[in-house]
């Protein structure tokens, strides 16, 4: 009898614990809001000024961004806006590097002039939007502009290319505002070999080596996004400073060129640097990846200028033949929980200082699913809680490593401006021997 009643007491005692070590949903968005309250969200890389620049002619004027943009009419084949004022309040969001991205068909002073007219799209946005957006240059004014309610808006440049070879315009870019540089986009440069183009320079070559020395003396974070495993190497033997990935995912899940190997990941608690993790399907998904491919070399059979394809000159059959190929081989879904599955392998090789969010939102055609806008990330790292991570381990994703990084780019580069000038050198002057050699 006396075992039974001493039985019973543990049972009522022990129960209400356990559901206590528990967390219901409420109790995961309530840690999240206490979290954010003193981290922002920074998310790595959003295109929306690429958007702004091609829906609606760089006329900032005519996008109500306090309206909910995944409502405005798109042309076929188009996707609906993953941004707006609302969406980026209901994700937390504090910190937003904006891409300025320019297509690396654009050269020379034509991408310089493309760029600086991107920069001064996300002005035009936070002169519009007072209340809302405020231009950052440090780590310092995303905490004080996050801390007054609104969001910081920083900018980074998606490619190398578009400085045209200039240390010059670098320096410029900087104090237009600019707070990284992706060395290379989707082609090499003439200094940086990219993840999709065939490599020339076996990484970096001299005069990139010197650049990457100037952006550490400038204090703009190095982006390792979209360059090759050789690139990523010759940077971290290179560079002073901590790096960062803005939007890329891990290797080791998905064999994509674009995502970072294992050995990479290794070598950034001794960098410091940060993998903000991507959102793109193929980047996320293997399955995905696979489909791309195929509806790429699907695509191309059926219409592939200017020699081949079953339809070649025939665009309506073209178009028919390929939707019905979509309609028997439909697209893998992706979810949230793999991209959450990206984040962990990123904590696992490198650590928990060195992941962050990435999305890549308006720059990718498709999202997975859960994660469709930017007012989604509380799901994304709710996601992670229930997998057991800490409110100290969601802050730092959320904001706190990218802020630690940026920091510490700051301080390196304070260091060097005290002990040497600008560079004066050239890609002619440092890469002649080389060119001469080829």
């Amino acid at each position: 009898m006396h075992k039974r009643i001493i039985a019973t007491v543990l049972l009522l005692l022990v129960v209400p614990l356990a559901y206590a070590a528990t967390p219901g949903p409420q109790d995961y968005a309530a840690r999240l809001a206490q979290i954010l309250k003193k981290t922002p969200v920074i998310d790595g890389h959003n295109d929306l000024p690429w958007e702004i620049r091609e829906r609606f002619h760089s006329k900032v004027s005519t996008l109500n961004l306090a309206s909910d943009t995944s409502l405005l009419p798109v042309e076929e084949g188009g996707i609906p806006l993953m941004t707006d004022i609302n969406r980026l309040r209901r994700g937390g969001v504090g910190g937003q590097f904006w891409s300025v991205f320019v297509p690396v068909e654009m050269h020379g002073p034509t991408a310089v002039q493309a760029t600086l007219e991107q920069i001064d799209i996300v002005r035009q946005m936070a002169e519009r939007y007072p209340k809302d957006f405020e231009f950052a240059y440090t780590a310092a004014d995303v905490r004080r502009i996050h801390a007054a309610g609104r969001i910081a808006s920083l900018i980074g440049i998606e490619g190398g290319h578009q400085i045209n070879n200039s240390l010059p315009v670098l320096r410029e870019m900087y104090l237009a505002g600019a707070r990284y540089m992706t060395l290379t986009h989707s082609a090499n440069t003439d200094w940086a070999d990219s993840a999709t183009d065939a490599p020339k320079h076996n990484g970096l070559t001299a005069f990139g080596r010197e650049l990457v020395h100037e952006m550490n003396r400038l204090g703009m974070l190095v982006d390792l996004s979209h360059v090759t495993d050789e690139t990523m190497r010759a940077v971290l033997a290179t560079t002073q400073a901590p790096v960062m990935f803005s939007h890329s995912s891990a290797r080791a899940i998905v064999d994509h060129p674009r995502d970072v190997p294992d050995d990479v990941l290794a070598m950034l608690p001794k960098n410091g640097g940060v993998v903000m993790v991507n959102f793109y399907p193929g980047y996320v998904s293997a399955a995905r990846n696979r489909w791309d491919a195929d509806y790429a070399a699907e695509r191309a059979r059926y219409d592939s200028p200017p020699f081949a394809g079953i339809y070649i000159g025939q665009p309506k059959r073209a178009k028919a033949a390929l939707d019905e190929w979509v309609k028997a081989h439909p697209a893998p879904k992706v979810t949230l929980a793999e991209v959450a599955d990206h984040i962990e392998h990123v904590r696992k090789v490198a650590g928990i200082d060195h992941v962050g969010l990435g999305s890549d939102f308006d720059g990718i055609p498709v999202a997975p699913t859960g994660l469709e806008g930017v007012d989604k990330y509380p799901d994304l790292l709710i996601e992670l809680m229930r997998r057991g991570w800490s409110d100290a381990d969601i802050a730092k994703l959320a904001g706190e490593n990218i802020l630690r990084a940026l920091a510490g780019a700051e301080a390196v580069a304070a260091r060097l401006r005290a002990s040497s000038a600008a560079s004066e050198a050239t890609i002619e002057e440092l890469d002649a021997p080389a060119r001469l050699k080829n």
